[in-house]
């Protein structure tokens, strides 16, 4: 049997229809939470209960997109009103954009990986910070990547919105420090995703780790016993930086 680590803990999860998220908010369900999952596929999401319905936990289901910002604020007050807080917050939903030379990159795409990558979550802390703060334990976790810091190039777009993302998190962090909430990052490294193989259209998928090798070692990071804030956990070291 499953320990509830997460009993009676109300967890926000975006991206939550695929890869990463998906698997962190089955995991966080399956431990005691209840779930708010947020993701644009509605097909993902209602899979997504489907599987918390069966484990015997239950899910929030909210089709969104992040980049409706009217509507990340609509979210934050009816979670008020339903629940009056909440624990978790996972900044999971991202955009790869296109690789290619960065006076290549079409300025659409340009606002939409920014748009995703930085502002939709700039939204949900302007929205879910005054949730986080009526918890006794809020912890907030947004998944970054190793392109913040290689610059490769062609990764212009992608590159430049995880690094302004890890930069707004750590500031974050520090206006925060003299409250409960604990607000960090995840680099997973390579994984088994959907953008992984938008990104890599050659890599064979089966030499890379999965999003459920993942959760295990992410959830430790959103529960009431982790007192690291305005750091970022890479997975590939199993390490703080």
């Amino acid at each position: 049997m499953t320990d509830k680590h997460f009993e009676n803990r109300i967890a926000v999860v975006t991206g939550a229809s695929r890869g990463i998220g998906y698997a962190i908010a089955r995991e966080l369900a399956a431990q005691g939470a209840h779930v708010v999952a947020v993701a644009r596929t509605v097909g993902g999401l209602e899979a997504l209960d489907d599987e918390i319905r069966a484990a015997g936990s239950s899910a929030t289901l909210v089709p969104l997109d992040l980049t409706d910002y009217a509507g990340v604020d609509r979210l934050g007050a009816a979670l008020y009103e339903r629940f009056g807080r909440i624990d978790v917050l996972v900044g999971n939903a991202g955009a790869l954009g296109t690789i290619t030379p960065l006076a290549h990159v079409d300025p659409k795409v340009w606002d939409e990986v920014m748009a995703v990558n930085v502002t939709a979550n700039w939204r949900l802390i302007r929205s879910m910070d005054p949730l986080l703060r009526l918890s006794t334990a809020g912890r907030g976790l947004f998944v970054s990547s190793g392109a913040a810091k290689s610059r490769r190039a062609y990764w212009g777009p992608y590159s430049t919105a995880k690094a302004a993302l890890e930069a707004m998190v750590e500031t974050y962090a520090k206006e925060t420090e003299i409250t409960p909430i604990k607000v960090n990052l995840l680099d997973p490294g390579p994984i088994r995703t959907a953008m992984r193989a938008k990104a890599m259209p050659g890599e064979d998928p089966a030499t890379l780790v999965t999003p459920e090798a993942l959760v295990s070692y992410i959830l430790p990071l959103l529960s009431t016993d982790c007192e690291m804030s305005g750091r970022i956990w890479q997975f590939r070291t199993k390490a703080w930086f």
